[in-house]
């Protein structure tokens, strides 16, 4: 492209004529070209669309200009082209024809209206998308109250077309107690909690938030908003809050058990906090013996009418048991320690009260599990107050427990009812021989003997006890003087049965006993009475061994010897 600068002067500098004053009006760049292509006139902004044409840098606009030269024809297109502050876009439209075969250039700036149309989509899908990640869905009701649109995701599992035209409050719980409905609200509301039926016919928890549409008349034509589903985020509060609810029952029950100090009221203490947590009319705390029974180990309220549950629970294992007993509604679960049973626990109220439900039964079992720890406590507790109590050879009562804890208890009670007992202190004789001859398991073999010797010629809730080496005594409650004398002679015949332990024939294995009266009026203590029992014992060993002798009454002198 040339440019008729000598003989007209430069584009920006020729003279306007008509042409001229044409271009210079136009409100975008105008450029008037000769049929060879040389620029005869130009207004200001068409100067710099003529510098990209003499530099070659608006090729599209030189195809434009070629194809209406050519043709003839209107050329019209949109092109790019380099601007000082990045791409420019201008729709071109040559018009041939023009005097003398001259070509007209006119070109109009869209960058600013591209600009703004996308700068509109995007902020368009901008606040689309923010009303979708910040809602399940938005809505709009006309003026007949029925749903005019609903996003395309649709809501409570009914898809858009299924909702527009139906009535909104159809779909929620309860319609009438609100007022308004965010559905014809005359005014903006937001944070509205609605519990609304879904299509599967679950309920859902939503929060809307709306504003209404007045008319410039004032009169309501409709309403739209936005909803959001918050039925889980309802379930974790209603979750957290059951949760919560278990944590201090169960901090209440646990509390309670710890105040306790002695294992087994332990037990009591937790059978009572368990029924008045839970709301129980009673509770029952079970241990499991080593014949996998459940033994009662502790209850409280109202039992009435349970008399069979004991048997019931017999399978009781893993999972919460729930049965109907009488009147009573039973939940009953076993305790664990180490994934074995050792009890269970069952609480009960009554059948119209209906079942106990998940909340009960988690409750229950947390319980459960504390009382698995306690039951373990009390039977470790049991164990070591067995081992102080008793002689670990024969398992009888040993010295300390009989004189510190079971002599105190018995002679405390016959001060209450008045009645007599007695004190036998059993001696082998020539037990020394047996181990010197035979060997020390003979020796304990005579003893294991006479320690079944004496169970078999005692009753159950006689005393017996191993003072040490092959030194016994028994205490006797309720006994006679005459009865105290059979009972010490059926004993000295049966010691016969221990010559077959007997070192040598010199040196027979025997029986010396001493036995003391116990009468509460006398009023004597311990020490007295086993100085008594004792003294006769030595007395009998002193007259030739293997027979018994009666000690005399407090105060009296010589002890009364019997023998063979």
């Amino acid at each position: 492209m040339t440019k008729n600068r000598d003989a007209r002067g430069s584009a920006a500098e020729a003279t306007p004529g008509p042409e001229g004053s044409l271009l210079a009006d136009y409100p975008g760049a105008a450029i008037l070209l000769s049929a060879g292509g040389s620029v005869i006139q130009a207004n200001a902004k068409g100067a710099s669309l003529e510098v990209l044409l003499d530099r070659g840098a608006a090729p599209e606009v030189s195809d434009l200009i070629r194809k209406a030269a050519g043709s003839g024809n209107l050329a019209v297109g949109t092109v790019v082209l380099p601007g000082s502050k990045g791409e420019i876009i201008q729709e071109v439209t040559v018009v041939p024809g023009a005097a003398g075969g001259d070509l007209l250039v006119l070109a109009r700036d869209l960058t600013m209206e591209r600009n703004l149309r996308s700068a509109l989509v995007e902020s368009r899908q901008r606040y689309k998308d923010l009303v979708e990640v910040s809602s399940d869905f938005a809505w709009e009701v006309g003026s007949d109250r029925m749903f005019t649109f609903v996003s395309p995701g649709g809501a409570l599992g009914y898809g858009a077309d299924e909702l527009v035209g139906s009535r909104p409050g159809d779909f929620v719980l309860d319609a009438d107690d609100y007022s308004p409905l965010p559905f014809v609200s005359d005014r903006a509301l937001d944070n509205i909690e609605l519990w609304m039926r879904r299509k599967d016919g679950s309920t859902a928890c939503m929060i809307f938030s709306c504003v209404p549409l007045i008319a410039e008349d004032g009169e309501w034509r409709g309403a739209r908003g936005v909803a959001r589903d918050v039925t889980r985020d309802r379930e974790r509060e209603a979750a957290l809050t059951r949760a919560r609810n278990r944590e201090q029952l169960l901090n209440y029950i646990v509390g309670t058990i710890r105040d306790e100090l002695e294992p087994h009221n332990m037990l009591e203490a937790a059978a009572a906090a368990t029924a008045r947590a839970l709301v129980a009319a009673g509770c029952r705390i079970y241990r499991r013996t080593e014949e996998a029974a459940f033994v009662k180990a502790a209850e409280f309220g109202n039992i009435e009418g349970l008399d069979k549950l004991d048997g019931l629970l017999s399978g009781l294992e893993e999972d919460a048991l729930e049965i109907q007993v009488g009147t009573w509604q039973i939940l009953a679960t076993a305790t664990h320690y180490r994934q074995s049973v050792n009890g269970a626990i069952a609480i009960w109220r009554l059948r119209d009260q209906g079942p106990w439900g998940n909340e009960n039964q988690l409750l229950i079992g947390d319980v459960a599990n504390q009382l698995g720890i306690a039951n373990e406590q009390i039977i470790n507790h049991e164990r070591i107050l067995k081992l102080s109590r008793t002689d670990a050879m024969t398992g009888l009562l040993n010295r300390r427990a009989f004189f510190e804890v079971e002599l105190p208890r018995r002679v405390a009670r016959l001060k209450w009812t008045g009645q007599k007992a007695a004190l036998f202190y059993l001696d082998m004789d020539n037990f020394k021989m047996v181990n010197d001859v035979h060997g020390h398991q003979r020796g304990d073999d005579a003893i294991l003997f006479l320690r079944d010797m004496m169970m078999e010629h005692s009753r159950p809730g006689d005393a017996i006890v191993r003072l040490g080496g092959d030194e016994f005594a028994m205490w006797l409650d309720g006994m006679e003087e005459d009865v105290t004398i059979r009972r010490a002679e059926t004993l000295i015949e049966a010691s016969k049965a221990l010559l077959e332990f007997s070192g040598d024939a010199d040196h027979p294995l025997g029986l010396s006993i001493g036995v003391a009266l116990y009468d509460p009026d006398l009023d004597e203590d311990l020490n007295g009475l086993m100085a008594r029992a004792d003294e006769a014992m030595y007395a009998m060993k002193k007259a030739g061994k293997g027979g018994y002798r009666m000690a005399p009454p407090p105060g009296a002198s010589r002890p009364e010897e019997k023998g063979p």
